[in-house]
């Protein structure tokens, strides 16, 4: 299932299930069905597998006459996570770009490059990334795979960690280049608006391999990259595991797993964003996350 979070008319966000072209509101799906299921997205998560299978079923039930069209609704960031743990130069291509443009090490990373991005940082499909002319004259894009957790994660097996995910969406992992300080991401990746979320999450059952998804990315569209999930460094389970040799990883917490090569920085000449660009972030079976950038100066 493709979940989401929703509003219609100016109302309070809900969770919901989109199908095709038209989208369910989940607590109405349990309302006719005289039962209670979490209202929001979070709490589904956390709800569990049963939570899951218990819509599905009330969903197949459910004719198209009964459900609203897609474009009577705005989506909105599926939630904000508990933690955002970002991978930095995980796919080959891109570690030998941000090495030339960048000055990062060009040796191939021994264990996970970890960062990570507040909550604050999130928006919804349609908001608009922040460009800060005071702050930044080097903002760019990386459209990553998102990983949503969906069970508690400790000292996790590799074997074992897929068991803990609930489902993919899409992060783009926006970045002030100009704002690396001594060689720390936190600030340059961390601002408002600078990790773009959605527009759905994709239920880990309809994914049956997460390395082998089309990734893309335009800016008013002109395709920046395109590339394959395959070409990961460090596959989930590594990820998974190696987070939680240290981190515990919760429900909702998301780890978005790395850019491909085709950032703004490494083109020849450099380029990045600006006020009036729009960024559509694709990933196969995921969607289209798009947002505007504005000026917030």
């Amino acid at each position: 299932m493709l979940l989401i979070t929703f509003s219609r008319d100016g109302g309070p966000d809900q969770a919901g299930v989109l199908r095709d072209d038209r989208v369910a509101g989940i607590a109405a799906l349990a309302a006719r069905a005289g039962g209670e299921i979490p209202g929001t997205l979070l709490g589904l998560i956390r709800a569990g597998d049963s939570a899951v299978a218990r819509i599905a079923d009330l969903l197949a039930d459910t004719p198209d006459s009964e459900l609203l069209p897609v474009d009577e609704v705005t989506l909105r960031a599926p939630f904000r996570p508990g933690k955002i743990i970002g991978v930095g130069l995980n796919y080959t291509e891109h570690i030998a770009e941000s090495a030339r443009a960048l000055d990062t090490d060009k040796a191939l990373p021994q264990r996970p490059v970890l960062f990570s991005k507040p909550g604050t940082a999130v928006v919804g499909p349609g908001e608009p990334i922040l460009h800060n002319g005071d702050l930044t004259a080097q903002l760019d894009w990386e459209c990553e795979l998102a990983v949503v957790i969906g069970r508690t994660a400790k000292k996790v097996a590799e074997r074992d960690a897929l068991d803990h995910v609930f489902g993919y969406s899409i992060v783009n992992d926006i970045s002030a280049r100009d704002q690396r300080r001594s060689g720390q991401w936190f600030f340059s990746k961390g601002q408002d608006s600078f990790a773009p979320f959605g527009p759905a999450v994709r239920t880990v059952g309809d994914v049956p391999d997460p390395h082998a998804l089309d990734l893309s990315l335009r800016v008013n569209g002109e395709v920046k990259q395109k590339a394959n999930s395959r070409y990961m460094l460090f596959r989930i389970p590594q990820l998974i595991a190696d987070i939680t040799s240290g981190i515990t990883l919760e429900p909702g917490d998301v780890i978005a797993t790395g850019s491909p090569a085709g950032v703004g920085a490494g083109l020849t000449p450099p380029q990045f964003l600006r006020p009036g660009d729009v960024v559509e972030a694709t990933v196969e079976s995921i969607g289209t996350l798009r947002n505007p950038v504005v000026d917030a100066r």
